[in-house]
């Protein structure tokens, strides 16, 4: 079952909204190609990290990166 951004696996809850919801994307396109859901958390959480410190935060989100 994929995730949505109110439904997520618990290791994403400190990540910024925005940040998690591009992380919950990437899992969920992780699931469809046959990976392991505790490697797709991994590599999601890792990922939209990485692609946040590219992307500045929108304006008003209240949030930065949570590690």
């Amino acid at each position: 079952m994929p995730w949505t951004p109110e439904r997520y696996p618990p290791a994403m809850r400190h990540l910024a909204p925005w940040v998690r919801d591009k992380a919950i994307a990437i899992a969920n396109a992780l699931l469809e190609e046959g990976l392991d859901e505790g490697l797709a958390i991994r590599i999601a959480i890792a990922k939209a990290r990485q692609w946040a410190e590219r992307h500045a935060a929108p304006t008003g989100s209240g949030g930065g990166l949570a590690r």
